[in-house]
């Protein structure tokens, strides 16, 4: 088993350092594990208030109003099971050694861009291009 890697709590991955050195690859675990486990208290706590919620509301407006907020509730939690997905993957390309550069040209992913979205697994210039021809075929 690896030894766990020393990271002070200011710590911000720079780039006059290796790319993906131990130390940055640590900062992208913790970060992605974080915001995983943010993602599970919150559906854990969604699931627990619907459960609290269920109730028979006589009025019609009402209870429309109700299974309106629910229906959005749930969709905010299916892209969020959608994003767990993603940020499982990110860990496994990190356990590989395969995370933070592009899947399209393996080049390296900008450190600003890894860190604003962490499950990113283009590079921005890459990321447009694909996008770009996604419209165009997307408009045919």
């Amino acid at each position: 088993m690896k030894a766990e890697t020393f990271l002070p709590e200011d710590y911000i991955p720079a780039d006059n350092e290796p790319f993906m050195n131990e130390r940055q690859t640590e900062y992208f675990r913790r970060k992605l594990l974080n915001w995983k486990a943010e993602l599970l208290e919150d559906t854990r706590d969604t699931v627990a208030g619907m459960k609290d919620q269920t109730r028979n509301i006589p009025d019609v407006a009402d209870r429309a109003s109700e299974e309106t907020d629910r229906s959005l509730e749930l969709r905010t939690r299916d892209r969020q099971r959608k994003l767990v997905t993603k940020i499982d993957a990110a860990l496994r390309r990190i356990d590989e050694g395969e995370y933070g550069y592009c899947e399209m040209t393996g080049e390296p992913i900008s450190l600003k861009r890894l860190d604003a979205r962490p499950i990113a697994t283009m590079s921005l210039e890459a990321q447009e291009r694909h996008e770009r021809r996604e419209k165009v075929h997307r408009d045919d």
